[in-house]
């Protein structure tokens, strides 16, 4: 399949035939988009963007031999990599930031309508990063239960005294009482007050809570 001049190549990567074959069908000749080749699963994308230069790369995420994080990491490293949009049926959080940190420039599902799936491939090679609608609501209240968290935290230990949160920093380090008073310069006995002060000014039950709270103030 040899795309004509000005238009989009897209390379489809699926491990299901059923599937890319579907692809291809919606995408190939229509809106100015070629579907220039196909690939069963992510250990064949190298050679697959080497064979046909396609302009996105549209990749499954889940395939048996290499996934689609994986493969699109991999490609994103090397000098000027098409663009990747990430198309499949799972999208936990995990999976989105995942794909997004390996380097693709859009997330859709599966079940995305035919003509966004269109518009996406001609956004992201625009440079326009892409994402659903489920997906971008399912990143905004990832951040906004995270921003609450933070300001939750650190309203917390702002109700503790300098001593006390150098205290809670060591508990979130890992350190033990033996050790937070020889960094401290402070007796065991004291260290062990300032913690059992923490537990009970914040409600707290346990130094893995301490811990916890920590890592949502930013502090750890």
């Amino acid at each position: 399949m040899t795309a004509m001049p000005g238009e989009l190549r897209v390379l489809v990567v699926d491990d299901d035939a059923l599937v890319r074959g579907g692809l291809a069908m919606m995408l190939d000749g229509g809106d100015g988009i070629r579907v220039v080749g196909e690939a069963a699963d992510g250990d064949e994308v190298l050679a697959a963007v080497d064979a046909h230069r396609p302009h996105v790369v549209l990749m499954d995420l889940r395939m048996p031999r290499v996934d689609g994080i994986t493969a699109t990491r991999r490609l994103r490293a090397r000098p000027h990599p098409p663009e990747v949009v990430v198309l499949t049926t799972f999208d936990t959080d995990e999976n989105i930031l995942r794909a997004l940190r390996a380097g693709a420039a859009g997330f859709l599902l599966k079940d995305t309508p035919p003509p966004r799936i269109v518009a996406a491939v001609h956004r992201v090679a625009a440079g326009e990063p892409i994402l659903s609608p489920r997906v971008t609501r399912r990143l905004m209240d990832r951040a906004a239960v995270q921003a609450d968290a933070l300001d939750r935290a650190r309203r917390a230990l702002a109700a503790l005294s300098p001593r006390e949160n150098d205290v809670v920093l060591a508990v979130a380090q890992g350190r033990t009482n033996a050790e937070i008073a020889a960094e401290l310069y402070m007796s065991v006995a004291t260290v062990k007050a300032h913690v059992s002060s923490v537990l009970t000014k914040l409600g707290l039950d346990n130094r893995t809570q301490i811990a916890l709270l920590a890592h949502d103030a930013g502090l750890a």
